[in-house]
């Protein structure tokens, strides 16, 4: 990273003509990519470094295209495309994912937040048919169109990295559904320009207006795939009647651009919004549940609730027999349909008991961290006949359990630890602790501790909401 930094540096100066006297690394996503805000004095920019060589000329080429028609996105300052590395305006902090946290359950939306939207769909247009004429689709990476091809890459990856990890089902019938969902959206005209990844993350706001960035996965694609992302975006959590008045906003300025059948993009836009749900499921699954970053565990929850929603709602007319009971199946998840925590901002400890059989639970409060305490080497009453056919929570393995010394000191210390972290969260502002007992078999000494502990916090902090989970037992 330190040779990155260094390119990166020598690129402000040569723009500049100074070194920056701050460099402040921008929390990364889910790609490789790494960005920096330079500074000196009242002079900002963005310093990005990403070593596929590929993303980095369809950004560059597409941002120069954008920018001859007019289209809110970032300067090009200057670029070392041999070091991997380019320098562009610095739009600001104030993303239009980050407004929405001005939103209420009492007052709704925003007025403001509804026209940034209606802005941002006005602007979509541009990229989608104007700018799109012309763009040069010989710089899109890793694919030119979102084609049949495309639409089976992100069926397998959600297929291998969501729903195999949760549902058994059937391969060859499964495939078979796949085919007839992509010859359905193969009915979409893909003479556009996709954005790929349009969300609010991915929309800065200045000077009260949208502007426009990480487009360098485009490519010739469909209209309703941008709008699907952006409406069914899935922490976003838009209310569900502002997206259609958001949907019927975009389709009628549409109209005023070009011609098209009105019926028929409404009945391909929910296909393409499944179509998304389920490439959203497959990168939260690889980023989330394999390679353990928070930020994506904590978006299941949000993704699975849209996914119900659509079920419900949605009407393809189409013969899915095996995807369409295997993603009701994911819906009802329990595990994710309990994960998130209240939305009232109040302080919650959610306890949970697992069997190390079955692996440490994840988090999905977005935080990551937590206590993770090992029962295993507690008396274990489930070594006996006459208990196994009770857990922790029944009166006879709470009387073999609460007078075990070994218990009592194993508890003594562990309550010690988190209410340390308690009283430090609560004085800091966090809004949730996750504290996991585990055992082999996940009934008796895990779910015995689990509700204990639960007991004496609930005691000690009224204040504090405590949720109890038993992964074994629910």
């Amino acid at each position: 990273m330190e040779s990155h930094l260094k390119n990166l540096k020598e690129l402000f100066k040569q723009w500049s003509g100074h070194l920056p006297d701050s460099v402040v690394a921008i929390p990364p996503s889910g790609s490789e990519r790494r960005y920096f805000r330079f500074g000196y004095q009242n002079t900002s920019a963005i310093g990005a470094w990403n070593p596929v060589t590929e993303e980095n000329s369809a950004f560059l080429h597409f941002t120069k295209h954008f920018h001859t028609s007019g289209l809110h996105v970032p300067a090009i300052y200057c670029a070392d495309p041999d070091n991997h590395v380019y320098l562009i305006e610095d739009l600001g902090k104030t993303s239009l994912f980050s407004l929405l946290a001005n939103k209420s359950p009492d007052t709704g939306f925003p007025d403001e937040i509804k026209r940034l939207y209606r802005e941002s769909l006005k602007e979509l247009i541009r990229f989608q048919v104007l700018a799109g004429k012309n763009l040069d689709y010989n710089f899109c990476y890793p694919h030119a169109a979102f084609d049949a091809r495309s639409m089976k890459w992100d069926l397998h990856y959600f297929k291998y990295y969501f729903l195999k990890l949760h549902i058994p089902f059937h391969e060859g019938k499964l495939e078979n559904d796949f085919d007839t969902l992509i010859n359905y959206l193969g009915q979409a005209d893909l003479n556009f320009f996709m954005y790929r990844d349009f969300q609010s993350r991915n929309i800065l706001i200045k000077d009260y207006q949208p502007y426009f960035i990480d487009y360098q996965g485009g490519r010739k694609g469909p209209l309703q795939y941008d709008v699907a992302s952006l409406l069914f975006q899935v922490k976003a959590d838009l209310p569900y009647g502002l997206r259609e008045e958001l949907l019927e906003f975009y389709i009628t300025d549409l109209a005023s651009c070009i011609k098209f059948d009105e019926t028929a993009f409404k009945k391909l836009y929910f296909g393409f919004v499944l179509i998304r749900l389920l490439q959203v499921l497959g990168a939260y699954g690889f980023r989330g549940l394999i390679e353990k970053k928070s930020h994506f565990l904590s978006s299941i929850p949000f993704a699975l609730r849209n996914l119900d929603w659509w079920l419900t709602h949605a009407d393809l007319q189409l013969e899915l027999p095996e995807l369409l009971p295997r993603l009701k199946e994911l819906a009802k998840l329990e595990i994710y349909r309990t994960a998130d925590l209240p939305p009232t901002g109040k302080f919650t400890i959610m306890l949970k008991s697992f069997s190390y059989m079955h692996g440490i639970p994840d988090d999905f409060s977005g935080h990551g961290g937590g206590f993770v305490f090992d029962c295993r080497a507690l008396p274990n009453p489930g070594r006996e006949e006459r208990y196994r056919a009770f857990d922790g929570r029944d009166q006879v393995i709470i009387d073999y359990l609460k007078n075990e010394p070994g218990v009592i000191s194993f508890l003594k210390d562990t309550e010690k630890l988190v209410n340390q972290s308690v009283e430090n969260y609560l004085e800091r502002g966090f809004n949730g602790l996750a504290v996991n007992f585990g055992c082999t078999g996940g009934r008796h000494r895990s779910v015995y501790c689990t509700e204990t502990m639960a007991a004496r916090l609930r005691q000690k902090y009224p204040q504090v909401n405590v949720e109890v989970r038993h992964e074994v037992l629910n």
